[in-house]
């Protein structure tokens, strides 16, 4: 009964979505003028592609944004390792997403931009690619692609899977929730990151049998490329740092700056010489704030403009992409954003942890992490920031990611190689007659 419920109330969906579809197609065209889509590669969110399909078996790994596509990159490195026959089709939905991602990933493999999911875009997308298996990655549920790849015979999986509390309570809703609860009834393997995540998973009606625990991804992403100006202006800024009592505000929404500026104010008062590191959520907000700095007279170093770090300056503005992880590396004590004002949700903190940093939130966190956990790591950078210096800090910092060389990390990552199996049952069902 609830199958069929899941089928029909998945008809409305499609006829929506096709009947949307010239909207949609509008939109995007509007999206590309305003530079939130590829000037030259937007057609691709149509489903139309701009390379040529090797033959043989194709694995599609599919990502929104830059931290979920940088989570993929381990995966896919083994994937190439592991089965060199198969090609690795990569994909995710923001230009800024693409513009880090394309340098890091290995040269075969192909990326392209993500199909909208309308039954148009997602039809040609899996009609020209034919993939044997897709790996999405923490929440994309989309019920044209999940469907339109059952009904194909192509094996799904969800990799560092996360349902959010406002996740949760939009797909658990009357009628919805019997088409979450189709749409994970096709998946093959599902990964979530927690026990909590996977209890949410479970109450939706995911099968149990096929849910697994290997970790969070985020902690075997190695380190981003970067171009040899910009490698030696971070070599550069880490000397500067060397003398220095640094902190790094970072994921700092829209409105969040007042907060960590105010912060700033008060610590300089007792550390004279301390430099605080802003990054923003969006790279264009780091050029509002350093403008409006500079306004009021104060002096800001700007990633973007290759600025150096020069007596009198105790802010230093992040507004590029990809770079996070780089700057973890650079300081003892990170304050995790989107965290600090009301309809906040908080950002994943695996980031900072695995470099060692003590770590610091806001109150509004509940949406993405496990709420406990998450506090206990607060706890411990409040703890750690009332007893002890900004030296010994670096100290602790320094141990712990030698630990962490020793750790889990690799184990993390044959677990998800692990799903070889998976594979193999994915290219065998693509070769099966439908």
């Amino acid at each position: 009964m609830g199958m069929e419920r899941g089928e029909f109330v998945y008809r409305i969906y499609r006829a929506l979505t096709y009947g949307l579809s010239p909207l949609i197609h509008l939109h995007l065209r509007w999206r590309k003028l305003r530079g939130l889509e590829h000037a030259l590669r937007w057609r691709e969110r149509l489903g139309v592609p701009s390379h040529s399909r090797p033959p043989g078996p194709l694995f599609w790994f599919h990502a929104v944004s830059l931290g979920e596509g940088m989570c993929a990159i381990p995966v896919i490195k083994c994937c190439i390792e592991r089965r060199p026959d198969v090609t690795v089709l990569m994909t995710t939905t923001t230009t800024s997403a693409f513009e880090v991602i394309k340098h890091q990933l290995p040269e075969n493999v192909i990326y392209q931009f993500s199909p909208v999911d309308t039954p148009g875009a997602v039809d040609a997308f899996l009609r020209y690619w034919k993939p044997s298996a897709i790996m999405l990655m923490e929440s994309e549920l989309w019920p044209n692609l999940i469907i339109g790849a059952a009904k194909n015979r192509i094996a799904l999986a969800l990799l560092n899977a996360r349902m959010s509390v406002k996740s949760y309570d939009s797909w658990s809703q009357p009628y919805i929730n019997s088409l979450t609860s189709l749409m994970l009834s096709k998946f093959l393997l599902v990964l979530p990151l927690s026990t909590t995540q996977a209890i949410r998973f479970q109450l939706l009606q995911c099968p149990p049998f096929i849910i697994n625990f290997c970790g969070d991804l985020k902690y075997a992403v190695g380190n981003i490329d970067t171009n040899e100006g910009d490698q030696r202006a971070l070599e550069e800024l880490q000397v500067q740092l060397m003398n220095r009592k640094v902190w790094m505000a970072s994921s700092i929404h829209k409105g969040e700056e007042k907060v960590m500026l105010a912060v700033h104010n008060a610590l300089k008062e007792i550390h004279p010489d301390i430099i605080t590191i802003i990054v923003p959520r969006h790279p264009q907000h780091g050029e509002q704030i350093a403008l409006e700095l500079e306004k009021d007279g104060v002096r800001v170093a700007l990633r973007s403009r290759h600025d150096k770090l020069m007596p009198g300056t105790n802010i230093y503005v992040v507004d590029t992409l990809g770079e996070l992880q780089k700057f973890y590396r650079l300081t003892p004590i990170a304050v995790i954003g989107g965290s600090f004002l009301p309809g906040s949700a908080g950002h994943n903190i695996s980031e900072a942890a695995a470099a060692g940093c003590a770590i610091l939130t806001g109150q509004f966190i509940s949406c993405l992490l496990d709420r406990t956990w998450i506090q206990s790591a607060a706890s411990l950078g409040s703890r750690l920031l009332s007893f002890v210096s900004f030296e010994c800090l670096v100290n602790l910092k320094s141990l712990y990611r030698s630990f962490l060389s020793y750790g889990n990390t690799d184990a993390t990552l044959e677990s998800f190689v692990s799903i070889t199996g998976f594979w193999t049952h994915s290219c065998r069902s693509s070769q099966q007659p439908s």
